[in-house]
């Protein structure tokens, strides 16, 4: 059996090693003992025990797999090398290594909206902060904002956003409906400030204003987890790992690339990542049974944007539907999905 090695154990790398499973000898390396599903870590902010319904761990989803716990420092032609020295050969290899939050301001009082881990060390901080400043206006920003507006009344709570409306990718209904829904609780929106530093509990903006808070989430800055892409492989990055219509590194039809780390541009949602997951495993069996492969179609996919827990968005197309439902949609999607990955 051909050997596959997968770098990343989020939608995208698990997708790409559950469907080639008993067709190649796979191996998964992720700095992670288990699979995470991200569209509902922030509700852990405000529900640390919401924690337990998010993971699944690699071995339980994966039991053909053999998984690897650490982190990627070089790959070479045909191996992969690890930063404690270990090297793992490889026939094919599919790069899922996700993305991250980059910022030149680091204090203890600063957080970054990614894995779970993280969001539970802030728990015991935001109980005690008075004043919350969340940077950024995108998706990740307002589903944020809108979890900690939900559950903490008497909280002041400032979004800071360098654009001139909420989430200037989606409708105007949509982006209308945010911004009307955090401000109805009590959210200070800040538009068309960019934030350039931080002076001791103030951010600075572009503006020469300073904002004063008792702790800091950025969810801007996102980039994708290259740093092993070095020497010749260093020249396929370009934001993301550069594609053809294959997923395939165009110079390395032996590198297939999912999800975030990717170089295409459209939302970096987990729905995305799951469709470029399924597009590699295809194309990588077709690659190695001399069958012709699929080309990716990038699309708008229907959208759903979680308000608290009670209330959201669906976006599809033209069509937008904001309450009560896009939230009972997002909670079934949540119980789905790991149901899938747990099974």
């Amino acid at each position: 059996m051909k050997r596959v090695v997968v770098i990343g154990g989020g939608f995208a790398g698990t997708t790409i090693a559950r469907e080639l499973e008993g067709n190649c000898s796979v191996t998964l390396i992720d700095t992670e003992s288990f699979f995470e599903y991200t569209p509902g870590i922030l509700r852990v902010l405000v529900e640390p025990k919401h924690y337990e319904k998010l993971h699944a761990k690699h071995k339980d989803c994966l039991p053909q797999s053999k998984i690897i716990i650490g982190h990627v420092k070089e790959i070479k032609d045909r191996s992969v090398l690890l930063n404690d020295g270990k090297r793992i050969e490889y026939d094919y290899l599919a790069i899922a290594s996700g993305s991250n939050y980059n910022s030149p301001i680091k204090e203890e009082d600063i957080f970054f909206a990614t894995r779970v881990k993280h969001l539970i060390e802030s728990y015991k901080k935001i109980k005690k902060s008075k004043k919350i400043i969340v940077v950024g206006g995108g998706l990740v920003g307002v589903e944020l904002v809108a979890e900690l507006a939900t559950h903490y009344d008497k909280k002041e709570i400032i979004l800071i956003h360098s654009g001139p409306k909420l989430l200037e990718r989606n409708k105007d209904k949509t982006s209308r409906f945010a911004k009307k829904f955090l401000e109805g609780r009590g959210v200070k929106i800040i538009f068309n400030e960019k934030i350039i530093k931080n002076d001791k509990k103030s951010l600075i903006g572009e503006s020469g204003k300073k904002y004063g808070y008792d702790t800091v989430f950025f969810t801007v800055g996102i980039r994708p987890n290259v740093s092993f892409m070095t020497g010749s492989f260093s020249s396929s990055v370009d934001r993301g790992i550069i594609v053809n219509d294959y997923l395939q590194i165009p110079t390395m039809p032996n590198i297939f690339v999912a999800g975030d780390a990717s170089n295409i541009l459209e939302e970096k949602t987990a729905q995305n990542a799951e469709e470029h997951g399924k597009v590699v495993a295809l194309n990588l069996l077709a690659l190695i049974n001399g069958r012709k492969m699929k080309k990716y179609k990038s699309k708008k996919r229907l959208m759903v944007i979680s308000l608290g827990k009670y209330c959201g968005i669906i976006e599809h197309k033209n069509f937008v539907i904001t309450g009560f439902i896009p939230s009972i949609l997002k909670w079934l999607v949540e119980k789905m999905v790991m149901g899938k990955f747990r099974a």
